[in-house]
């Protein structure tokens, strides 16, 4: 069953207690280990396609971050397992050699067993390390790879959801049923005036270096929708022809349209009648928010209805404006959901893909070192999403936070919201 989530701890802009500190850090780690809880070690070896990773090798990530970037700050520090600092590594060329991405489902070895114990020895290293003092540099790695441990426990639950559904038995991640589904309310257009925002972290506590730094932006007038587009606003789409009408599309949407023979979003039933869920089979409830569309999708249906995706700065000076709360993973629902409240809601349910290219702010920079290749690296040939989704957890979003993926991307719980410049 899942487990209540804790959020992170604060730790980068001071110095909290080092049993606050452990237990942040314990809770985390035990909330990426519930996730896999009842699933059996087959589940977590398989790997779908070469942008999806095996649960098992989560895992191993997740503690390979810590041993490498917290432990090994030690000069005395010996992994125990040498082998593991390849297999494990997942994209920072400049700590050493990788293990190819598209074949980490082929690493049978070690066992899970194995690496649950591996895991075991790097945390009892680390609480050692997070009773005493921490410096600076160790505080804001500890945050660091808490943050970094959270993204993965949302990336897990994808990949898994893209495993699960290659599976002809059509597996089921979670068992039991939902409560029933409020009634959308429609969508209303919330003005935007025309002015200079300011955007980007510039608050205490933890951010990612690609949200800072805080800076201004002009925003044009504009119109942007109360809320996500919904399932029966896309099928709509789909019945007037939206998948075989090219002037709906951009061209690389085009041919990837044609190339993917795609019809209706990932995990939709021919007939449009059900969809596959971490709940297994489900029949498509029309209120539900659209999920798993490309970025391609959700710009062909914004021109369809007559208005485009909104720009992360618009998004951002709206969304800054309302707390963060919605349907994230802590409430276990494992499935977008339509709110019956007539306020906003911008956080939560789906990542919503914005007409916005990821690069970096003006005056951008790279944390320094090996840790650089977190996010600069990847700074070409990506959107950006935001708003968090019905699996991310709920201490780890922010106004301010720049999710991203290629445009092409469809197995990630992502959707669409509206705006319209307004004239």
């Amino acid at each position: 069953m899942l487990m209540a989530l804790q959020d992170a701890p604060d730790i980068g802009a001071s110095a909290p207690a080092p049993q606050a500190v452990a237990a942040g850090y314990a809770a985390i780690r035990a909330q990426t280990l519930g996730l896999i809880e009842g699933l059996a070690a087959e589940d977590c070896q398989a790997q779908s396609m070469p942008e999806a990773s095996p649960a098992k090798w989560h895992l191993a990530h997740t503690t390979w971050f810590f041993e490498t970037f917290v432990l090994a700050l030690d000069p005395e520090y010996r992994p125990s397992h040498r082998a593991y600092t390849e297999l494990f590594n997942s994209y920072y060329h400049s700590v050493g050699a990788l293990h190819p991405r598209g074949q980490r489902g082929l690493l049978t070895r070690p066992t899970l067993d194995e690496v649950r114990a591996w895991r075991a020895v790097v945390d009892d290293g680390m609480l050692k390390v997070l009773e005493g003092d921490l410096s600076p540099e160790q505080r804001a790695r500890v945050e660091l790879g808490l943050h970094h441990e959270q993204q993965h426990q949302e990336l897990l639950l994808a990949d898994l959801k893209h495993l699960f559904w290659h599976n002809p038995l059509r597996p089921a991640y979670r068992d039991g049923a939902l409560p029933p589904q409020p009634t959308a309310q429609p969508w209303r257009w919330l003005e935007r005036p025309g002015v200079m925002v300011e955007i980007g972290h510039g608050a205490e506590g933890f951010a990612f270096d690609n949200e800072t730094p805080r800076h201004r932006a002009w925003v044009d007038a504009h119109v942007i929708a109360s809320r996500p587009v919904n399932n029966g606003e896309y099928l709509d789409f789909i019945v007037d022809g939206g998948y075989r009408n090219p002037l709906l599309w951009l061209a690389d949407g085009w041919d990837a349209v044609q190339a993917g023979d795609w019809q209706r979003p990932l995990y939709w039933d021919p007939d449009c009648d059900t969809h596959f869920t971490l709940r297994g089979e489900r029949t498509l409830e029309h209120d539900e928010p659209v999920c798993h569309l490309s970025y391609y999708e959700a710009d062909a249906f914004a021109r369809w209805a007559g208005a485009r995706l909104p720009r992360e700065e618009e998004w951002e000076a709206a969304a800054q404006s309302w707390p963060v709360a919605g349907n994230l993973l802590d409430s276990g629902l494992l499935q977008p959901r339509s709110h019956d409240t007539d306020g906003p809601s911008f956080y939560g349910d789906v990542w919503q893909w914005c007409a916005s290219s990821y690069a970096p702010y003006p005056g951008y920079q790279a944390t320094a070192g090996a840790l650089g290749e977190y996010n600069a690296k990847f700074m070409c040939n990506q959107m950006v999403l935001r708003g968090g989704s019905c699996v991310t957890p709920a201490g780890h979003l922010r106004a301010s936070y720049r999710n991203f993926f290629a445009p092409h991307a469809r197995w990630q719980f992502s959707g669409a919201r509206l705006a319209k410049d307004r004239v």
